[in-house]
């Protein structure tokens, strides 16, 4: 009977131990998997976070033009020859950075750029493009925001590459520089246009 009993002391003593592992080994590994986690999201470069409309058209959408424009813009305006949609807003500090460069590429003619004005007031966004200048062959008013969601957008700017086809060929999350556009956006038009790169 004695030995009975130490052996189920035994047991009862290893049932407790193996529990005392498990209750420190279960939380350190969740903490290594979340700083391994961490770290690989340490690396990754926030302005490239991929989009899933890559390859895919354009979402549809049909918007009125800034205060002061002519010419609204549609998923339809989209199709026929390679563009670049450029999300802004007047508030949009990064947006006043790269509107030099919007600027200097709609004097180039490269391909027309279409403006999707970001949750704007309409007074703010026409005043911004009479005093800056108006890079848009077309502008989009999207007041409330809800096309820039169905595109996906993390914040402004943002500027998308469209195919002839209207769909996504490439979308730069941040203020467009010349590096930027010589470098990444510039080959792919040539590419797109069927001029290699």
């Amino acid at each position: 009977m004695s030995g009975s009993n130490a052996t189920s002391a035994n047991v009862a003593g290893l049932g407790k131990s193996s529990h005392r592992r498990l209750v420190f080994l279960v939380p350190l590994a969740v903490f290594a998997g979340i700083a391994v986690a961490f770290g690989i999201g340490l690396t990754l470069n926030p302005r490239e976070i991929p989009s899933t409309l890559i390859g895919k058209e354009a979402p549809s959408f049909d918007l009125p033009p800034v205060k002061g424009r002519k010419l609204g813009l549609a998923s339809a305006d989209l199709k026929g020859q390679v563009s670049l949609v450029n999300v802004f807003a007047s508030w949009c500090v990064e947006c006043r950075a790269e509107h030099p460069v919007l600027m200097e590429l709609s004097a180039r003619g490269f391909v027309p750029i279409y403006g999707l004005n970001y949750k704007d007031k309409p007074d703010d966004a026409a005043e911004w493009l009479d005093k800056l200048g108006d890079p848009y062959a077309r502008t989009g008013a999207d007041i409330s925001g809800r096309v820039a969601i169905d595109w996906g957008v993390y914040g402004v700017p943002e500027t998308f590459v469209i195919d002839r086809d209207g769909k996504v060929a490439f979308k730069l999350i941040g203020a467009l520089t010349r590096e930027k556009f010589e470098e990444k956006i510039l080959p792919l038009i040539r590419k797109l246009d069927g001029g290699g790169s």
